[in-house]
């Protein structure tokens, strides 16, 4: 019992002398750090064309494949987890937001012209009002369009006929409203072959051009 006095005398002199030092830091107990939340990956197919493609998550500590659509997978501080297929509704629920924000994916257009001409096919003319409604659906549009020809005649005479074309494409939007600030046009000439040929050989599906809308 009397070894116990002094011990809480020294206590109350020690509380006490530093009341009187002024305002002093007290030390906290640490708190054991929260570990970091788990990161998921997860592999979802292109929104312009549909394919799924593969992917490698990988770490110091492994890796995991990604092949299928919606593949998933979480890394925290070890290696990547299982990989397993997620449903489009936690798909949905969980990026949803994220996927809504995203910018329409490009749109892609081909028309095709005559023989050494800059007149469109009667199929590609028809083509033109749904190139039209796709541009004037976004708020702020970007056009690229790109001429093509096939292997007949002179390289630097088909770059200028692929040059042609698209300026031509580019007027027939410019006069439906679409401002020409918004258009770009260029020219590939026989650089850029749909379909591989020796020079000197008409190919309809070359005599073309590739518009991109985004």
């Amino acid at each position: 019992m009397s070894t116990a006095r002094p011990s809480a005398l020294l206590v109350t002199i020690a509380v006490v002398l530093a009341a009187g030092c002024g305002p002093k830091r007290v030390a906290q107990p640490t708190q054991p750090a929260r570990p970091a939340p788990p990161t998921l990956i997860v592999l979802l197919p292109d929104p312009e064309s549909g394919v799924t493609g593969r992917a490698r998550v990988s770490n110091e500590f492994g890796s995991a494949d990604l092949a299928v659509p919606r593949a998933a997978t979480r890394v925290m501080e070890g290696p990547p987890g299982p990989v397993s297929a997620m449903s489009e509704a936690d798909v949905k629920r969980l990026f949803g937001d994220a996927l809504a924000a995203l910018p329409p994916a490009p749109r892609h257009f081909t028309l095709h012209f005559r023989f050494e001409s800059d007149a469109l096919t009667d199929e590609s003319t028809a083509l033109v009002p749904e190139i039209l409604r796709t541009v004037k659906g976004l708020s702020v549009p970007e056009v690229v369009v790109v001429g093509h020809t096939d292997t007949m005649g002179d390289s630097s005479a088909n770059l200028a006929l692929g040059l042609k074309r698209a300026i031509s494409v580019r007027a027939v939007l410019v006069k439906a409203g679409l401002p020409p600030s918004t258009i770009e046009a260029t020219s590939h000439g026989e650089a850029d072959l749909l379909v591989r040929t020796p020079d000197n050989i008409p190919e309809p599906r070359n005599r073309r051009v590739e518009i991109t809308v985004r």
